[in-house]
């Protein structure tokens, strides 16, 4: 697999990684079957595919960036769906997470 391609696959995985994150709030502890089944199969596929973009990419920055979408994604989302606070301390702060995973992005030797 190529550099471009792991890439390609750890930019999904994460974003499976937000769609698990969100998912989690309909599921309503799990009781809810439909919600609770796309919430495991994100989670899963986030998982293998972050494991796929692991056998090219440093473990380090395959990490960091998948954890990152999926932290900056839930948070964005998490305004707009569930209406949480958006004030210039955390928006700055998510600038500052985008901003962290373009660097990795960047500075990666992988």
């Amino acid at each position: 697999m190529s550099n471009t391609v792991a890439w390609v696959i750890l930019a999904v995985a994460g974003l499976l990684e937000v769609g698990w994150a969100i998912g989690l709030k309909y599921t309503d502890g799990f009781s809810k079957l439909v919600p609770s089944l796309f919430t495991l199969a994100a989670l899963v596929g986030s998982m293998f595919l972050l494991a796929k973009a692991a056998m090219v990419l440093p473990i380090g920055t395959a990490y960091g960036v998948w954890v990152g979408i999926g932290a900056l994604g839930a948070a964005i989302l998490g305004i707009f769906l569930f209406k949480e606070t958006a004030t210039p301390a955390r928006l700055f702060f998510l600038t500052m997470l985008l901003i962290s995973i373009i660097g990795l992005k960047a500075t990666s030797a992988g």
